[in-house]
């Protein structure tokens, strides 16, 4: 069957957008794997079906599968380019000329668990562990270009048997955090909104910065804020259409 989809990227984290309820995928996995590769598909860095809700307090559910097929836990990024869905989660959406320029994800509370058995790879700082819905193990570091050698090998790190996304971080002069992601199942990704947040808890919590965070990834910049009232962290960034299109499945 010919399915129609939509192309939208949150600060370069790009993702291809089905509406299940009108375009089944009997096999999502094989589907993100075709479809997301860039020489030979759409090119994304996963697939995100769209689909009716299974609580009464979400106007829709979603799925999301990472480009090499494993399915994803939560990615934030995509929530903004939804809007109401995954979770349960609240979004306010920032509107100029009736466009939406931005929106602001509550993300909830992050999840802490205590770091020390989650032991660095050589010539790697030891990192804090931070749950966002799903894994993020943040290192600071001078160097975060390392993301491609160390991440790909720290994602499989026997500490981490669901695997893990790798944030390296750096705090510069004028107080944002340079931030490089290895996304679980992607590799290397221009943004990921739960790692941004992850990225700002960590940084609050070993003291290099203050509960509100300007994260700089390579596809752009995210606002953090992990607000001291309700625990809650909430993301606001871009959300930017790309294309619409149909592919055959």
């Amino acid at each position: 069957m010919k399915v129609s989809f939509t192309k939208m990227h949150g600060a370069g984290n790009d993702y291809i957008y089905v509406n299940a309820m009108q375009f089944p995928i009997a096999d999502p996995a094989k589907a993100s794997i075709l479809w997301s590769d860039r020489h030979k598909g759409i090119g994304s860095d996963g697939l995100v079906l769209i689909d009716k809700s299974t609580v009464p307090e979400a106007d829709f559910s979603m799925r999301i599968f990472n480009a090499d097929g494993s399915e994803a836990m939560m990615c934030g990024n995509a929530s903004r380019c939804i809007g109401k869905l995954s979770g349960v989660k609240v979004l306010s959406l920032h509107i100029i000329d009736n466009k939406v320029e931005s929106v602001t994800v509550d993300m909830l509370e992050p999840r802490l668990e205590d770091d020390s058995q989650f032991l660095p790879h050589r010539g790697v700082d030891q990192g804090t562990f931070v749950s966002m819905g799903n894994p993020h193990y943040v290192i600071f570091t001078d160097d975060v270009d390392q993301v491609g050698e160390a991440g790909r090998i720290l994602e499989h790190h026997p500490a981490f048997p669901q695997r893990c996304n790798i944030e390296f971080a750096r705090v510069e002069a004028d107080g944002t955090i340079r931030t490089r992601v290895w996304e679980r199942g992607s590799g290397i990704t221009q943004a990921c909104g739960t790692g941004a947040c992850a990225t700002a808890v960590a940084a609050a919590l070993t003291g290099k910065s203050g509960r509100t965070s300007q994260i700089v990834m390579d596809g752009g910049t995210l606002s953090i804020e992990w607000c001291e009232s309700d625990n809650h962290v909430y993301m606001t960034g871009p959300a930017e259409f790309v294309f619409d299109g149909e592919i055959f499945y």
